[in-house]
């Protein structure tokens, strides 16, 4: 069994004031230490300057949209802190966009108090997501601050959910990652209709393919994806 992770530092980014102080007070009654900030420049600056076990964000912001301030601090913290968004956007290409430029998780407005508490668990309890935003093996490099990989010094041209994918298996590199678990990681508990991973497989392929002819990204029958021929 895996156990959960008490006192939590959390930072929740959220303008209404009845919300988030409901949200505060419930979290606080589970031991876990809540900072709030109500603008989006404001989330920032405590997110650079303070450690912070995961940041709930709410979307909709007076002075800037969510998606530029998760996007912030995805680029320029030294850590790939754990985003989990508040939204009442149901649409699925508002999901797309957030889990694009980096948020881990989606919660949509009306939510349970406890469904949000499980799910900050649940990020917490990633400790790949707390790493150093450079991972390298072998030839193969990502730098999640600038949103750039390289390949044997090659820079590799990736779309947002591309390098998102690549993360995931560079992380769990020598081993296969599920087809479901890459589902999951890029889009929650509402994946597409459509074969989208395998569209974007299909993209990430066609971008090493420019830097080199080795099968670096290659499919493990009836398991999913693994990144294979990364040494010199």
């Amino acid at each position: 069994m895996v156990k959960k992770k008490s006192n939590l530092s959390v930072l929740l980014i959220e303008d209404n004031l009845a919300i988030a102080k409901q949200v505060a007070v419930f979290l606080e009654a589970q031991n876990w230490i809540v900072d709030c900030a109500t603008v989006g420049k404001q989330g920032i600056n405590l997110a650079l300057k303070h450690h912070f076990d995961l940041i709930i964000l709410d979307l909709n912001l007076p002075d800037m949209d969510g998606l530029d301030v998760c996007d912030a601090i995805k680029r320029t913290a030294d850590r790939n802190i754990p985003i989990l968004m508040l939204t009442a956007r149901d649409a699925f290409e508002d999901k797309a966009k957030g889990f694009g430029i980096g948020a881990d998780d989606y919660l949509t407005k009306p939510f349970d108090l406890r469904e949000l508490v499980l799910r900050c668990e649940a990020l917490a309890r990633r400790p790949l997501l707390h790493g150093e935003n450079f991972l390298q093996k072998g030839l193969l490099s990502i730098d999640c601050r600038a949103h750039k990989a390289m390949f044997n010094k090659l820079e590799l041209t990736t779309t947002g959910i591309g390098f998102r994918i690549l993360h995931k298996l560079i992380e769990e590199h020598p081993y296969p990652v599920s087809r479901s678990d890459l589902i999951r990681h890029l889009w929650g508990d509402e994946p597409p209709e459509s074969n989208a991973l395998k569209s974007h497989i299909y993209g990430l392929r066609k971008s090493f393919e420019k830097v080199t002819d080795r099968p670096i990204l290659c499919t493990i029958s009836n398991i999913g994806y693994q990144l294979q021929a990364l040494d010199d």
